[in-house]
């Protein structure tokens, strides 16, 4: 099992700085990006519609822009999905991060999941871009999760990602190990849903997770930091 010293560490550079809700508005969006840039995290990650927006806000940063595809629930149709993919490259999208059709995994229709994801894989890799491949492992067997593993792993996808944050169960320290004792070590983990604290971060950091998607994002980084600011 992997455990990576945690003890001291900037979470900022391992987080997507996050804000998904259907009514989030263009100062929403302005304001965590400029968060996002202040601290240094990793990307922000917001609705379609705003991903030109935020590439705008965040020029001549280093922060990548990330949105999202069939979100929150993955059952849309995978010609669907690939539109929105191509939809989000040409707004300006660094990194997709698209939800499985978690009804074809319950009736295990893993070919299906197979083709959906081949296709995409191709939009986004043409395009020199990156794929997180949320499982919502909340929601997930254990025999699931490592069979997502077999299959994405196997796929060549960039991240495999735990959850949506809209499922009752979001990340833990538990799906995180499984994941990466099951996935190639070329593949990362993004882990996401209910990580609110630095000490829950650095726990899932140190369980194998190189990215983390966040909504309380400043929070953690000032506890870590044992400041209200830099």
């Amino acid at each position: 099992m992997l455990n990576r010293s945690i003890e001291y560490m900037n979470i900022a550079p391992y987080i997507d700085h996050t804000m998904l809700k259907p009514v989030m508005t263009l100062e929403d969006a302005r304001n965590l990006c400029a968060e996002a840039t202040q601290y240094g995290f990793a990307a922000v990650c917001l609705p379609p519609p705003l991903v030109r927006n935020a590439k705008a806000f965040l020029d001549g940063s280093s922060v990548k822009t990330a949105t999202v595809i069939g979100f929150p629930f993955g059952y849309s149709a995978a010609k669907a999905k690939v539109f929105e993919v191509q939809q989000a490259i040409e707004d300006g999208a660094d990194e997709l991060d698209m939800v499985i059709n978690l009804v074809a995994l319950k009736n295990k229709a893993w070919s299906y999941l197979e083709g959906e994801v081949k296709h995409i894989i191709e939009a986004v890799h043409k395009n020199d871009r990156i794929l997180k491949v949320i499982i919502e492992s909340g929601v997930l067997t254990d025999a699931e999760i490592i069979e997502c593993c077999k299959l994405y792993g196997g796929m060549g996808v960039d991240f495999l990602k735990t959850s949506t944050g809209y499922a009752e169960k979001g990340a833990t320290l538990e799906a995180v190990q499984l994941m990466r004792s099951h996935l190639p070590s070329s593949i990362k983990i993004k882990a996401s849903g209910g990580i609110r604290t630095a000490q829950f971060a650095r726990q899932l950091i140190g369980a194998g997770a190189d990215r983390l998607g966040c909504s309380a994002s400043v929070a953690i980084v000032k506890e870590e930091q044992g400041t209200e600011g830099y």
